[in-house]
């Protein structure tokens, strides 16, 4: 049924009842938690996409579309074919949102995919500061832009986004802008906050005009 697909949007960041995944019992209700649960994962020489995906739970999705979105804002964009593993990682979960899926389905051989656990540390402090910030400032607003038909539109623009990122790997910069505006759309989702999800149009929109300009400046 459509009703199926449509995604129910969770509760605000700032809500104490927000009904997301947990990290020593308690939930993740913004980017420094998210970043808080990253660093659990790091514990060890290596963090697998499988351990990120038991840190933050099967059953959060706008959480799982938001962790690999700022990896890729982050220095660690540069590594070497993250970017494409990363895109892939969102276009999954999105899709699966789409199609109504309770939880989150991974395929072993992603799941086996790891970075180095002191260059995600590293990465996480980096975001600290910017975090706090938002953090700070998202609440439940412009709530149009988060309603149930919203919500599929923004996660059909996160799959189309993801669909692009790999292909503009060897830019690390552009894919970056990319992964900028998919964690704006993943933090009003989030949130229900509609103010981001409208910034996360406006970045999308000013990434492909910037890629469209580096791309006549080359041809």
């Amino acid at each position: 049924m459509m009703s199926d697909i449509l995604m129910t949007p969770p509760p605000p960041i700032a809500d104490a009842r927000a009904a997301t995944s947990t990290i020593g019992g308690r939930p993740l209700r913004g980017l420094t938690d998210i970043l808080d649960a990253l660093d659990h994962a790091a514990r060890t020489g290596e963090v697998s996409v499988g351990d990120v995906l038991t840190e933050i739970g099967i059953r959060s999705f706008a959480p799982l579309i938001l962790v690999p979105a700022i990896i890729l804002v982050s220095p660690l964009s540069g590594i070497p074919g993250l970017p494409t593993v990363g895109a892939l990682f969102m276009l999954l979960v999105a899709v699966q949102k789409l199609m109504g899926r309770p939880h989150v389905w991974m395929p072993e051989v992603l799941k086996r995919r790891t970075v180095g656990a002191e260059r995600l540390r590293r990465a996480t402090g980096w975001l600290r500061r910017p975090s706090a910030w938002i953090d700070a400032r998202t609440h439940s607003r412009l709530t149009l832009f988060v309603t149930r038909g919203a919500n599929v539109v923004t996660l059909l623009v996160i799959a189309a986004t993801c669909l692009l990122i790999p292909f503009l790997e060897i830019l690390p910069m552009v894919t970056s802008l990319f992964a900028t505006g998919i964690s704006f759309f993943a933090l009003g989702l989030l949130a229900r906050d509609g103010l981001f999800t409208l910034f996360g149009y406006a970045w999308t929109g000013m990434a492909l005009a910037a890629l469209w300009w580096l791309v006549s400046a080359a041809t």
